[in-house]
C-alpha cells in the first residue's frame, strides 16, 4: 500500500513539474511571440468623424471619413448605463475581474470544443474584441486569437477599464459604414445614445456580434431575435427583471436608417474646413434656437415662392457671439440654392443703413431726434432723391422721418455728413460695407441702398447701436478672441437716440408696435428684402429674395421681412427687453424746446429745394396689360398677396379691384391684395381730389 501511495506521489510531482514546464514554455513562447509584435497603433481609437457642437455639446453637424463612413466620438459618460450593463453581461460579465484575457471563459471554450467537436463560444473578452477592432485581421486562427489575447494584456495594462470600454464603444460595428455605438445610436434611433430605451440598448449590444446579417434596416426580424437573446441572458443574470425585458421584446426594431443631424451647415463646414486638423469643433451656435430658426425661414420662404430663400442672423450683443447663423432656407434644396449661404453673400441693403445716417448727424451735433427736416422735392446736383412712394411729406422731425423711412431727408443729412466720412466711419468700427467696382468716389446714393452688405455685417452693426455704438466682432467658436479694438462707430447719446427712434417705427401686421428697435430696407428692382432690429440682449437680420439675385415683382421688405423678423424675435420665448437710456441725453418733448442750432436742420444745406409740385395719380404697380404668375395652376402660391403700388396724387387714397374696395384712406402709396383665383382684374386707385387710375391684369 505505501509503495503505491509513493509511486502515485511520484507520478503527481512528475505530472506537475511537466505542466509547470509546459507552462513555462507556454509563457516563454508567449513571451518571445509578443517581443515580436510591433508596437500597438492607437490610431484607430483616435480617429473620429469630425463633429461640429453647438454652445452646450449638442451634436450640429457629422463628417463622413473620405471613405465614406461614421464614426462619432463617444465615451462611457456619453451613454446610458443600462446599455454598460447589458454589454457586459452579454459580453463579458467578468470585465471588471480580469486583466484582459479570461481564463474561466477560455477554459469554458476549449472544453466545449473538445466535447460537441465545433467552436461554441470564443472565450473573448471585450478588451479582446478592442484588440481585434484596432488590428483587424481576415484569418480566424489560433495565432490570431493569440495576438489578440496579447494585445488585450497589454492594453489592460496601458489603459483602464473605462478608457477601454470606451475604445469599444467607438469601434464596434454596426452594419453598412457604421462604426461605434453612437453613429448607430443616431443612425437607427434619430437619438444621442445616452437616451436609449432597454430595448434599443439591447438591439445596440446585439448587432456587432454580426453587423451585416442583423441589420435592422435589411434584416429586422434577424436583428429582433438578436435583441432578444440579448434580453434573456440579461434576465438570467439579474440585469433585468422578467416584466422590463417583456415589454422590451414588444417594442418594434427599426426598420431604416435615420439621416444624421444638419442644423447650421453652413457655419458648421465653414468652422470644420478652418481647422480641418481639429476633430471636435464647438460653436457659439444653440442648437434649439438654431432648428426654430431654419424652420421659420422654411416656412417664410415657401409662402413667397418655390425659388426664393431665407436667411437669418441671431447675435448676442453683450459677447457678439452668434447663437443662430441660417444661410438657407433648405440647405437640401437645389431649386432654392441651398448651398449658398446667403447670410454671406454681398446684397443691396436698400435703406437699412439709414439710422447710421442719423446717428452720425446726432453724433455731429447736426440734428437731435426732434430737429425740423423738410421732406420737399430736392435736388443735388445732378441728383434728385425721391421718396419710395413718390408723395413728400413736408416738414418733419428727425424722428418721424427715420421711421417713415423717408428718402430725402436721410440724403439731406448724410450731404452734411459727407458720403466718404459715412463709409470710412462704418468700416473703421468694423462693417464692411462694399462699394461696386466700376463706382467713382462715394455719392449720396449710399444712402437709399446703392452699396453692398452682408447680413452677417448688417446685425454686427444693429447690434452696435445696442452696445452703445461700439459695432462688435461676430464670433462663431466660443474661443475667438475679440481681436484688436476698433473705434465706437458713435457714443452712447447718439446710439441710443436711434435705438429710441427705431423702437417707434409701425410694426408690421404681425405684431404689436414698441417692442423691438428695427429696421427694413427693399432694394432697387426687388432683388432683396431685409430687416434688422434689437432689444437690449439680442440682435437679429434677416433676408429674403433669390439666391441667384434676379428680381421678385412685389417683394417689400415691409410686407416680406418685417414680418419675419419679428416671428424670430418671438421664438426668443422673452419679452424684448428696451436698450438703457444713457446719461447725458437732451430728452424734450417738441422741436421747439431744442437749442436754437438743432431746432432746424441748418440751412446752408448743399441740396436746391424745388417748389412741390402734386404728380398725377398713377399705378405704378401692377402695369397695365400684365400677366402675374400667382402659381394658381399648379396649387402653390408664388406670392401670399399681390403687391399694389401708386405714384402721385393726393393723399388718402382707395383702392377697388372690379369696383370693389379693398383699401380705404390709406395714408400710404403701396398696399397689397389677396386675390382668390386665377383670372382677369380691374385694379384701380382714388386719391383725395377724386383723380383715379385704372389698370386690367391676368392672373394666373
Amino acid at each position: 500500500m505505501m509503495g503505491a501511495a509513493a509511486r502515485m506521489r511520484r507520478v503527481l510531482v512528475v505530472a506537475a513539474l511537466a505542466v509547470a514546464v509546459i507552462v513555462a514554455l507556454a509563457g516563454i513562447g508567449v513571451w518571445r511571440f509578443a517581443a515580436t509584435l510591433p508596437q500597438l497603433d492607437l490610431t484607430p481609437v483616435r480617429q473620429h468623424s469630425a463633429v461640429v457642437l453647438d454652445r452646450n455639446g449638442t451634436l450640429l453637424r457629422a463628417f463622413t471619413f473620405d471613405d465614406g463612413r461614421w464614426r462619432l466620438p463617444a465615451t462611457v459618460a456619453d451613454v446610458d448605463p443600462r446599455f454598460i450593463d447589458l454589454l457586459i453581461a452579454y459580453e463579458d460579465r467578468r470585465f471588471h475581474a480580469h486583466d484582459g484575457v479570461d481564463p474561466l471563459a477560455v477554459g469554458r471554450a476549449a472544453y466545449q470544443m473538445l466535447t460537441s467537436g465545433r467552436i461554441v463560444s470564443g472565450g473573448s473578452t471585450l478588451t479582446m474584441q478592442v484588440a481585434r477592432l484596432m488590428e483587424p485581421r481576415s484569418e480566424r486562427s489560433f495565432k490570431a486569437k493569440l495576438r489578440q489575447a496579447v494585445r488585450a494584456v497589454e492594453l489592460e495594462r496601458r489603459f483602464s477599464k473605462a478608457e477601454i470600454l470606451s475604445f469599444y464603444l467607438n469601434l464596434a460595428p454596426y452594419g453598412g459604414n457604421l462604426e461605434g455605438v453612437r453613429a448607430a445610436s443616431l443612425a437607427y434611433f434619430g437619438k444621442e445614445p445616452r437616451r436609449l430605451s432597454t430595448a434599443e440598448a439591447a438591439l445596440l449590444v446585439a448587432l456587432p456580434q454580426s453587423p451585416e446579417a442583423r441589420r435592422p434596416d435589411r434584416s429586422p426580424a434577424r436583428a429582433r431575435i438578436a435583441r432578444d437573446r440579448v434580453l434573456d441572458r440579461a434576465v438570467e443574470r439579474g440585469v433585468v427583471s422578467a416584466a422590463e425585458a417583456e415589454a422590451a421584446r414588444a417594442a418594434p426594431v427599426p426598420d431604416a436608417r435615420r439621416p444624421f443631424p444638419m442644423l447650421a451647415p453652413h457655419v458648421a463646414q465653414e468652422v470644420r474646413d478652418a481647422r480641418p486638423e481639429a476633430g471636435v469643433h464647438r460653436t457659439t451656435i444653440d442648437a434649439g434656437l438654431q432648428a426654430s430658426m431654419e424652420a421659420l425661414a422654411r416656412e417664410a420662404a415657401a409662402r413667397i415662392g418655390p425659388y426664393l430663400s431665407a436667411a437669418i442672423v441671431v447675435v448676442d450683443n453683450a459677447t457678439g457671439e452668434v447663437r443662430a447663423h441660417v444661410g438657407a432656407a433648405d440647405y437640401g434644396a437645389a431649386e432654392r440654392a441651398g448651398w449658398v449661404d446667403a447670410a454671406r453673400a454681398v446684397r443691396s441693403p436698400g435703406s437699412v443703413l439709414k439710422p447710421f445716417i442719423y446717428a452720425m448727424a446726432f453724433e455731429a451735433g447736426l440734428a437731435h431726434p426732434e430737429t425740423i427736416l423738410e421732406d420737399r422735392p430736392t435736388r443735388y446736383g445732378l441728383y434728385a432723391p425721391e421718396n419710395f412712394d413718390q408723395t413728400f411729406q413736408g416738414t418733419v422731425t428727425a424722428r418721424k422721418a427715420l421711421q417713415l423711412s423717408l428718402n430725402i431727408p436721410a440724403v439731406a443729412l448724410l450731404a452734411e455728413v459727407g458720403p466718404v466720412q459715412f463709409l470710412t466711419r462704418l468700416r473703421a468700427s468694423g462693417v464692411a460695407v462694399e462699394m461696386p467696382k466700376d463706382a467713382g468716389e462715394p455719392g449720396l446714393a449710399i444712402a437709399l441702398g446703392g452699396l453692398g452688405l452682408r447680413l452677417t455685417d448688417m446685425a454686427a452693426a444693429f447690434s452696435g447701436l445696442a452696445r452703445g455704438g461700439a459695432v462688435p466682432v461676430l464670433r462663431y467658436r466660443p474661443d475667438d478672441g475679440e481681436g484688436a479694438p476698433r473705434p465706437a462707430f458713435v457714443g452712447p447719446v447718439a446710439a441710443w437716440y436711434v435705438a429710441d427712434i427705431l423702437r417707434g417705427a409701425p410694426a408690421p401686421h404681425n405684431a404689436l408696435p414698441g417692442r423691438i428697435a428695427y429696421k427694413t430696407g427693399t432694394s432697387y428692382g426687388y432683388r432683396d428684402a431685409v430687416a434688422a432690429g434689437f432689444d437690449r440682449h439680442t440682435t437679429i437680420a434677416v433676408w429674403l429674395g433669390r439666391p441667384d439675385g434676379g428680381a421678385v415683382p412685389g417683394l417689400l421688405a415691409r410686407n416680406t421681412a418685417a414680418p419675419l423678423l419679428f416671428d424670430a424675435f418671438a421664438r426668443l420665448g422673452r419679452e424684448p427687453v428696451p436698450v438703457v437710456a444713457p446719461s447725458g441725453r437732451l430728452t424734450v418733448s417738441t422741436s421747439a424746446s431744442l437749442p436754437p442750432p438743432l431746432r432746424h436742420l441748418r440751412r446752408d444745406a448743399p441740396g436746391t429745394i424745388l417748389a412741390t409740385v402734386t404728380a398725377p395719380l398713377r399705378i405704378a404697380y401692377p402695369p397695365d396689360g400684365a400677366v402675374i404668375d400667382l402659381g394658381f395652376a399648379d396649387g402653390a402660391g408664388l406670392l401670399q398677396s399681390l403687391a399694389l403700388k401708386a405714384t402721385g396724387g393726393a393723399l388718402p387714397l382707395t383702392w377697388l379691384v372690379d369696383g370693389k374696395p379693398v383699401q380705404q384712406g390709406s395714408i400710404r402709396r403701396e398696399t397689397s391684395w389677396q386675390p382668390d383665383g386665377a383670372g382677369f382684374a380691374r385694379l384701380s386707385v382714388i386719391d383725395a381730389r377724386g383723380n383715379a387710375d385704372h389698370v386690367n391684369v391676368r392672373l394666373r
